[in-house]
């Protein structure tokens, strides 16, 4: 049996997807606070309630799990000790962890960076097999902009000038299946990343030419930025995120990493790729065009 952890979100359910895909019918279980919100999935795939700070819910979902996919968002609340120490309980063999590229920036020394370092350290304590996956962000963070394409023809964000080796969240889950069922990767730690470094411009531009309009790119300021973040986030994680956006802007989220290709044996793919498989969230509004600049 392989748990899967985060599948009402993007990476989790396209890991589960991925193991449906496999020959010999894999036994998937999904883990989930409310199950309500998993549509489509294979009759095949058990559901369980449980919470990251119900550690009974925890044990029970790890029951007859041979290995784990572990994917916690919650900064600071102690979800990966309390998920590791169920884990080990159980007798669970390997654990799949979804961390951030960032963790090997000694320049990153935000709340969010920081907790993910101490969550690495944690799983690599624990005894079990274990294999980190550090993606660079991923280029689903551009559906962000879909309200204000579709109204106004216009993406704004920090940093349009600077780049990012954005990753497609499909890679890192088709990277965690790999992990989760072969062999060859305890111990590992994958940096993954897109196959290039873009700008938030050249983003734009690809997305237009696919809808086939011209967006406008707007930069927005400190203030604005927090203000935007504000409205989703804790201030301390706001303040990581913004603290984050002025590393890249100095370079520290260009490099391009091959492990996406090394584990999969494809190419990674492309922000190309990715808008066309996703262009129906940002189809657009009224006729009215903007210019990118």
């Amino acid at each position: 049996m392989i748990l899967v952890t985060g599948a009402t979100g993007t990476t989790g359910r396209a890991v589960v997807d991925g193991l449906h895909r496999l020959p010999g019918n894999a036994q998937v279980r999904v883990l989930v606070r409310d199950p309500a919100r998993l549509t489509g999935l294979p009759a095949s795939v058990e559901v369980v309630v449980g919470d990251f700070g119900d550690e009974a819910s925890l044990a029970s979902a790890l029951v007859g799990v041979r290995a784990a996919f572990l994917l916690t968002c919650r900064v600071g609340e102690g979800d990966d000790g309390r998920f590791v120490r169920a884990a080990r309980a159980a007798g669970v063999r390997r654990v799949v962890k979804v961390s951030a590229a960032a963790v090997m920036d000694p320049g990153a020394q935000d709340v969010i960076t920081c907790w993910q370092r101490q969550a690495e350290a944690v799983v690599c304590g624990s005894g079990m097999e274990w294999t980190l996956l550090r993606p660079r962000a991923f280029m689903s963070n551009t559906l962000a902009w879909a309200p204000s394409v579709k109204r106004e023809r216009v993406v704004r964000a920090l940093c349009s000038g600077s780049r990012n080796a954005c990753v497609d969240p499909r890679d890192v889950a088709d990277v965690a299946v790999c992990a989760l069922v072969g062999d060859g990767h305890a111990g590992r730690a994958y940096t993954l990343t897109g196959p290039q470094a873009l700008t938030v411009d050249e983003q734009a531009a690809e997305l237009g030419r696919q809808l086939g309009v011209e967006l406008a790119v707007e930069e927005l300021g400190r203030e604005a930025a927090q203000a935007l973040l504000g409205r989703r986030h804790p201030r301390a994680v706001v303040e990581a995120l913004l603290e984050s956006a002025c590393r890249q802007r100095a370079g520290a989220k260009q490099a391009v990493e091959p492990a996406v290709a090394e584990v999969t044996g494809r190419a990674a793919r492309s922000y190309e790729d990715w808008v066309r498989d996703h262009l129906d969230a940002f189809r657009l509004t009224g006729t009215s065009g903007a210019r990118v600049r």
